[in-house]
C-alpha cells in the first residue's frame, strides 16, 4: 500500500512519534511524503520515505496528483490549523480529491491509528475492489 504523510511544522513531532511507535507496520508499505516531513520521519526512524517537494513548494499538490491518479493508498496529513497554511487551497484539494477518490485521510493522531489499526488487520482490501486493482 502506498501511504502519503504530510505535517504542518508544529505537527511533525507528533507524526515521527506515530511513526516510531508504528515503524513495523509501516515499514511494509510504501511511503511518501512532502520534503521536510520526509526529513523529519527518515532522521527519526529507519523508514524509507520517498520525498515530494516542501508542501510550500506544491509538494501537497503532488501528492494530491497521485491520489487522482489512484497511486495513493493512504493520507495523514496532520493539520495546524492555528496555522495560515491549513487554510490553503492545497489543502483543500488534497481533501477533495482523498473524498472523491475514496481515499482514507486522517488529520489527526485518533484517526491516524485507527487506520493503521485497520492497515495492521488488512481491512483495506475494498481499495483492490473499487478501483480494480490485481492483487500483487
Amino acid at each position: 500500500m502506498n501511504i502519503a504523510f504530510i505535517a504542518h511544522n508544529s505537527k511533525k513531532e507528533l507524526l515521527v512519534e506515530l511513526c516510531i511507535a508504528y515503524e513495523k507496520v509501516l515499514a511494509q508499505h510504501n511511503l511518501f511524503a512532502t520534503g521536510p516531513t520526509a526529513n523529519v520521519i527518515s532522521e527519526n526512524t529507519s523508514l524509507k520515505v520517498y520525498r515530494f517537494l516542501s508542501g510550500y513548494d506544491g509538494g501537497d499538490v503532488q501528492i494530491s496528483t497521485r491520489v487522482r491518479y489512484n497511486e495513493i493508498d493512504l493520507v495523514l496529513f496532520f493539520i495546524d490549523h492555528n496555522d495560515p497554511a491549513a487554510t490553503d487551497n492545497d489543502v483543500a484539494v488534497l481533501l477533495r480529491s482523498c473524498d472523491s477518490m475514496n481515499v482514507p485521510i486522517a488529520t489527526n493522531l485518533a484517526t491516524a491509528e485507527v487506520l493503521i489499526h485497520g492497515l495492521e488487520n488488512g481491512d483495506f482490501m475494498w481499495r483492490d475492489i473499487i478501483h480494480e486493482k490485481k492483487p500483487s
